[in-house]
């Protein structure tokens, strides 16, 4: 990709990538407060939140993207549904893209992109996921029969259709949740690089307690809040204003009691050291620094730069965060030592372990990238400080603009420099990003 850090003159200088803030609805576990709503309802909530947060007129919005997994047919361009309803011109274009977990990821790329390209000024970007919404159809048998009855005229012709029909026609089509080319679950995947890479149960359930614990501290001191815009979801209207999946009193002993949920009988992920099913959204708004300072917008980080990487379907599913951030330092001629805070998504606290002990050991870095030596160790006091994806919650589209928006709020909070946010996502892809604190 091309650089993005700029050479020192004041033309380049102004023309830095900077993100203003970023907001989020409340996350929350998938069947609960937002059942009832749609994608694109979620996502004009954040749209909103962040509109008024950062007080800038929905007409100086140039474009909206938006990241996200789990499409609706019906707003299959969910950017577009959740802009409009959100209050921002019709004149902004907007588009959707999908990467899996880092579809917000994405979003926030393209997004950049058009602002160095000069396409843009101003651009809304985040993404949604809601997997009470998920879109449950007929078999494929079933679905053809449907498509050849939209010719059929007359009450015998609907009659000899009525006839080919059998009871399973009518069975639900249950959305796949195996990795399509391999046909396993993310769960399985991460049992096997749990395995791998030396990760035991018990790190596995005492980084769970720790993410849901700092979680709780996080909501408790209003810093997740500070992320956060309030939903009031008809017909009561009673406002949401807080995650629900963060569990405060969630003990070691308590956690440790739960069996296996992927291998029943020498696994070691249950269901309380993995992320859960999640709705919600969020968004960040970016722009330049030439274009901030005519708008009277303080930005609070520059996007310094960010890296995707593929791996190997059967083996680095999960590794994403690691390759990511091998190849970010590399663009950057940083070394770990140079960021004072980390924000990893935590898909599985196998995973995110895993990727740690990847970034701390000699033989990956030489024998899976060529390197002298590996990156060296993460201290955990400066990472996800505010608990994650575990405690907090993952809705697939919205994950990667929490974690830009919680990486700067931290950067100012802990007076640090540099920020360092990374993932991963099925299709065996990763992401990481460098922010510097504004």
């Amino acid at each position: 990709m091309a650089k993005l850090p700029f050479k020192n003159t004041e033309k380049m200088k102004n023309s830095r990538i900077v993100l203003i803030d970023g907001c989020r609805t409340p996350f929350l576990r998938s069947g609960t407060d937002y059942m009832d709503l749609m994608s694109y309802e979620l996502a004009q909530f954040a749209i909103k939140g962040l509109l008024n947060k950062t007080g800038i007129h929905p007409k100086h919005i140039d474009a909206v993207v938006m990241g996200t997994v789990i499409s609706n047919i019906r707003t299959s361009n969910v950017a577009r549904e959740a802009a409009l309803a959100a209050g921002i011109p019709y004149t902004a274009p907007c588009h959707t893209v999908t990467m899996a977990c880092i579809s917000a990821n994405r979003a926030i790329a393209d997004a950049v992109y058009a602002l160095m390209a000069g396409h843009a000024q101003v651009v809304v970007a985040g993404g949604v996921d809601t997997a009470s919404d998920t879109p449950i159809g007929y078999t494929k048998e079933m679905r053809k029969k449907l498509f050849k009855a939209q010719k059929l005229k007359g009450t015998m012709d609907m009659l000899k259709f009525a006839a080919t029909l059998r009871p399973q026609d009518f069975m639900p089509d249950k959305p796949a949740i195996a990795e399509f080319s391999t046909n396993r679950t993310m769960g399985q995947d991460c049992e096997i690089l749990a395995s791998k890479y030396g990760v035991s149960r018990k790190e596995q359930d005492e980084f769970a307690v720790r993410s849901h614990q700092l979680a709780a501290q996080a909501a408790q001191n209003g810093n997740l809040a500070a992320e956060m815009t309030p939903v009031a979801v008809p017909p009561t209207f009673m406002p949401i204003s807080a995650d629900n999946g963060v569990r405060g009193d969630t003990t070691y002993e308590g956690v440790a009691k739960l069996n296996p949920a992927f291998d029943r009988q020498f696994g070691t992920i249950t269901a309380a050291n993995a992320s859960f099913l999640t709705d919600g959204a969020a968004a960040v708004l970016l722009t330049t620094e030439a274009k901030a300072q005519e708008l009277g917008l303080t930005p609070k980080a520059v996007i310094t730069d960010f890296a995707f990487t593929g791996q190997d379907l059967e083996e680095e599913l999960l590794l994403g965060p690691a390759f990511a951030t091998y190849k970010l330092l590399a663009q950057t001629g940083l070394s770990l030592d140079d960021i004072d805070v980390f924000e990893f998504h935590e898909a599985f606290a196998g995973q995110i372990l895993a990727n740690l002990n990847c970034l701390a050991s000699d033989e990956f870095a030489q024998n899976r990238l060529g390197l002298p030596q590996a990156a060296g160790v993460i201290p955990m006091e400066k990472f996800n400080l505010w608990g994650g994806s575990l405690s907090i919650g993952h809705p697939f589209g919205a994950t990667g603009a929490r974690l830009l928006t919680t990486a700067a709020n931290r950067l100012h909070k802990e007076n640090g420099k540099r920020a360092l946010l990374a993932a991963c996502a099925a299709g065996a892809h990763g992401h990481a990003m460098l922010i510097e604190r504004w």
